[in-house]
């Protein structure tokens, strides 16, 4: 039994009938999680909702035999969709979840937002069943239903397509959210309250043993080119400001013989002495102050000769000023000319493909930025020639100053 949770569009509730259904069959056996796309935050959610570590599955930056890679195993996998099942990167669409299912032969629950509708709930499935005869879709988990009788309504429009599950209208599941999506797991104190809320709800409202009858083969052991480590000792910062890395970079990195220390800069922890330190984004605007007055973690990077990388919010860290939301500026790093705001925030979003020449990171990957932070200055060498997912040139991106590199790019695999 392993599957892909899918939807028509976002916003369908996927992710919390994903959340309920990891919590409420971990608690009979065990379930792994792994999530479409690029993202960063549900992966937190789903590895507290399971117990285990939750892998990005993407079929836009990673090969088929990677991704096989990653997903296989004994143990059942739910996979997490990302926007609509065949939304995807321009031209072609490419790196949608219906790839996943394609490349993986795995069956597709489609949950359906039905608050609004009725008799043309039959249409919608009906349409997404036969788009594509190589992306089985199983049947659906129908979500904010009304009532009984508009349950009933919806069943007999659905009476040839099997109906997982009806889970009612549950306003108090719905997830805070910021400005690049779900607060993380970290920051959410009632965190195991939720999840065995949600668990407790998709216990009650959906079929798990048809679901789990589903039959699909064990995802056999695929052998996949792996990331070679930058570095043998590897400090990676770690917390709620840079809780933004990708698990199936450190593993690479682990496997292949690298020691990984993590720390906090939050904290105020100095970076381990390591050869790499590696700074990942996340949300360090939120935390600015304090990350400004934190002088152990600022110095530790002020005085190491070690490669020092980092992503998007790591990035920032590591330049002069970082300005947030209420147009306070905070002195970060200084170790590289630059100056970021999100006191005038413009959306940056999209697939990237990257080559850097120099650097802690050379070659050729595939990456993707999303960010709202606006650059007031970056003056210096540029990391990466970019292009976005399109082929089109862009602006170069990111800066490398001696020892010191990052742009807003997260690197997700090698190209």
């Amino acid at each position: 039994m392993s599957f892909v949770i899918a939807a028509p569009a976002s916003g369908s509730g996927k992710t919390t009938i994903t959340l309920g259904l990891l919590r409420a069959i971990s608690r009979m056996s065990p379930v792994r999680a792994a999530k479409s796309g690029p993202d960063y935050i549900d992966p937190q959610f789903h590895a507290s909702a399971c117990g285990t570590q939750c892998v990005n599955l993407d079929a836009w930056a990673m090969t088929p035999a990677r991704i096989k890679a990653l997903a296989s195993g004994n143990v059942p996998l739910i996979i997490e969709g990302a926007m609509g099942l065949f939304d995807g990167a321009p031209p072609d669409g490419k790196g949608a979840t219906a790839d996943l299912a394609r490349i993986l032969g795995l069956p597709v629950v489609l949950v359906i937002d039905a608050g609004r509708m009725a008799g043309s709930v039959a249409a919608l499935a009906q349409g997404f069943i036969n788009y594509d005869p190589n992306v089985q879709i199983a049947g659906v988990i129908l979500n904010n239903v009304g009532s009984p009788r508009h349950e009933a309504m919806l069943r007999r429009a659905l009476k040839d397509i099997p109906v997982f599950g009806v889970v009612p209208r549950r306003p108090d599941l719905k997830q805070p959210s910021r400005h690049l999506g779900l607060v993380q797991a970290v920051e959410r104190p009632d965190l195991e309250t939720y999840l065995n809320t949600a668990g407790d709800l998709i216990a009650n409202t959906v079929d798990l043993d048809a679901l789990l009858g589903l039959q699909t083969a064990a995802l056999p052991a695929e052998r996949a080119r792996r990331l070679t480590p930058p570095a043998q000792t590897i400090a990676i910062a770690r917390d709620a400001a840079f809780a933004f890395s990708y698990p199936h970079m450190i593993d690479d990195w682990h496997s292949a013989g690298a020691t990984i220390t993590f720390f906090s800069p939050l904290a105020d922890e100095p970076a381990p002495h390591a050869d790499f330190i590696y700074l990942p984004g996340g949300y360090p605007e939120l935390h600015a102050g304090r990350l400004a007055a934190n002088t152990q973690f600022l110095d530790s990077l002020r005085q190491t000769s070690a490669q020092i990388y980092g992503e998007c919010g790591g990035y920032m860290v590591l330049g002069d000023a970082l300005t947030d939301a209420d147009g306070t500026p905070h002195k970060m790093a200084g170790l590289l000319r630059l100056e970021t705001s999100f006191a005038a925030r413009k959306l940056h979003l999209g697939y990237r493909e990257l080559r850097a020449d120099q650097g802690p990171m050379p070659g050729a990957w595939k990456g993707h930025e999303f960010h709202y932070a606006t650059t007031i200055k970056a003056v210096g060498t540029p990391l990466f020639q970019a292009n976005d997912a399109e082929g089109t040139a862009l602006p170069a991106m990111g800066l490398i100053n001696r020892n010191v590199s990052g742009s807003f790019a997260h690197l997700i695999d090698a190209a």
